[in-house]
């Protein structure tokens, strides 16, 4: 059964986003920001917005825990500095009525998807609408590693608008497609059993320094859960800034 960019699709998650790429400038189309009521009641918007690889300077890291420990959703916020944040999350492409099976996970039953979208969106509906347990780090990698790590995403959106494919839970999903962790261009890429338990990915990531170390890590932690700063701030244009505030390792 082949996977397809044909199906009746939740609103969320209807339209693809890809990029048109020239040299040092790229524009995203489809960039979503819903307007949440509540988790279901939504009104969806998208645009589109072009940004400069130059002022790309900064990568973080949203650790999500939802129920198990051992389990999260992780994203990645790649920053622009005065042009903003983008973020983008692999998720399933749910069509209408369908809901999330961790069994179906791991057969062909969801197409793959990468939401790009405002934190307002992404981190909002977790911190707001869903009360999931929103922890933000930022990684310290070079800025030429971040660039590889974006242009990656960008042509994997391209890919799938063109050649869709189907999601999985253990091969395909949020974790493995953090492309940063097993890049071949990144000297640190090794395999650790915490890229699969993947609610300790953030201990790994303080082991082999990509974290603020300047903290123990359990104060670390502590400090880079965000829900309260985050608490009622999903409409302000400041979202970013303020869930941000006071972060270790933050600018």
């Amino acid at each position: 059964m082949p996977p397809s960019n044909s199906r009746n699709w939740q609103p969320d998650v209807a339209l693809l986003p890809w990029a048109d790429i020239q040299g040092n400038r790229v524009t995203i189309h489809n960039i979503r920001n819903c307007d949440y009521r509540s988790e279901t009641d939504y009104t969806v918007r998208h645009y589109d917005k072009s940004f400069d690889l130059a002022k790309l300077k900064s990568i973080d890291l949203s650790l999500i825990h939802w129920g198990s420990p051992y389990i999260a959703h992780t994203m990645l916020s790649f920053g622009f500095g005065e042009d903003g944040i983008v973020c983008i999350s692999a998720e399933t492409r749910k069509e209408i009525g369908e809901e999330y099976s961790a069994v179906k996970g791991f057969f062909r039953q969801y197409e793959l998807t990468y939401v790009v979208a405002d934190e307002r969106d992404l981190i909002g509906l977790r911190t707001q609408y869903r009360g999931e347990q929103v922890y933000l780090y930022r990684l310290n990698e070079s800025a030429g590693l971040v660039r590889k790590v974006f242009l990656d995403y960008l042509i994997e959106l391209n890919s799938l608008k063109d050649r869709p494919e189907w999601y999985n839970a253990l091969t395909g999903n949020c974790m493995t497609s953090i492309r940063i962790l097993k890049a071949p261009y990144n000297p640190d890429s090794r395999l650790d059993w915490r890229l699969i338990v993947n609610g300790f990915i953030d201990e790994m990531l303080y082991e082999r320094k990509a974290l603020d170390t300047s903290l123990p890590f359990p104060e670390l932690k502590k400090r880079s859960l965000i829900n309260e700063q985050a608490k009622g701030m999903d409409k302000s244009p400041d979202f970013s800034q303020l869930i941000r505030r006071g972060l270790p390792g933050m600018d």
